[in-house]
């Protein structure tokens, strides 16, 4: 943490316009208060409040901004035209990572295990999917994140409602098969991947889903995560590898089930983490010795390379 003036005035990105800007404006807030505990000259930046213009005369931009807006390369876009490095993955890549579709197709051409999943439209006839993925299945918004929109369908009758509810957030809605088994999250950083953590939502809660994340005190993070170690590490190296097909860099999340025949599979990726007390990132890194502050440190020295350009 030594010489925090070699970053310059760094603008600490958050909140924004997405379903998600209440958890960006705690994680940011967050970030800028343990950025300034360094010693670092940052400021907090909403695009939603102030124009992207105002950006020039910053040196470096720390991205907390989560969903729309922050995640998926737009933000990223702007900061390449005005030549303002920072940090986590370019514009290829969030843009992808924020696709669910998108990602789960490049892992499948990179032999990267993922759950079946079929389109779906409002039109579509539910039994054919259903034929197709069984029953339980989940139904997601294709662009959203923090599990926003999401329902778990345990028979056909609620599957038009399930629709329903994921439209509302997104025009491209996706069914994907449910997977039974142990949940669990990967943090990267600066190429490693963090202590796998398992997570144990009280059996009240069908899967991890935005209260869980954000709201619930109830919630078992498990580390050590339960796995031997030659499970954890072959989990780790495929999240690694998952992480870096969709052309993610520098730090984020895989999320990923374990069935109950011992099978890994790949959920989504996360470019943008939350960094909130109950966050995920912050958790594994401290497993191995960053406590908040240092972790927004390895953060931010992201900017100081070239690397993802």
């Amino acid at each position: 943490m030594s010489n925090p003036a070699r970053f310059g005035k760094v603008a600490v990105l958050l909140g924004g316009k997405s379903a998600e800007r209440e958890v960006s404006l705690d994680s940011g807030n967050a970030v800028l208060a343990a950025l300034l505990r360094a010693g670092v000259d940052a400021e907090a930046f909403d695009p939603a409040l102030r124009s992207v213009t105002e950006l020039v005369g910053y040196d470096r931009a720390f991205i907390v901004l989560h969903g729309r807006g922050g995640e998926d390369g737009q933000i990223q876009g702007v900061l390449e035209w005005l030549n303002i490095p920072y940090t986590g993955t370019g514009v290829q890549g969030s843009a992808i990572g924020m696709d669910k579709i998108k990602t789960k197709q490049i892992w499948q051409g990179s032999d990267l295990p993922t759950a079946p999943y079929r389109m779906v439209s409002s039109d579509q006839d539910a039994a054919a999917i259903v034929q197709d993925l069984g029953l339980p299945l989940i139904i997601k918004p294709v662009h959203e994140g923090s599990s926003v929109g999401m329902s778990k369908v345990e028979k056909i009758e609620d599957f038009d409602m399930a629709i329903a509810k994921a439209v509302r957030h997104d025009a491209v809605v996706m069914a994907e098969r449910w997977i039974t088994g142990r949940e669990f999250t990967i943090a990267m950083l600066n190429g490693q991947a963090l202590p796998v953590i398992r997570l144990s939502p009280p059996q009240d809660v069908a899967f991890y889903d935005y209260d869980a994340k954000y709201l619930r005190n109830d919630v078992e993070y498990g580390i050590p995560c339960g796995l031997s170690s030659t499970e954890e590490q072959q989990l780790q190296a495929l999240c690694l590898q998952a992480f870096k097909a969709v052309g993610a860099w520098g730090w984020g999340r895989i999320d990923a089930m374990q069935d109950q025949q011992g099978n890994f599979w790949l959920l989504e990726v996360n470019t943008v983490p939350g960094m909130t007390s109950h966050s995920l990132v912050p958790k594994a890194a401290n497993a191995v010795g960053y406590d908040f502050d240092r972790l927004c440190m390895a953060i931010l020295e992201q900017t100081l390379s070239d690397e993802k350009h």
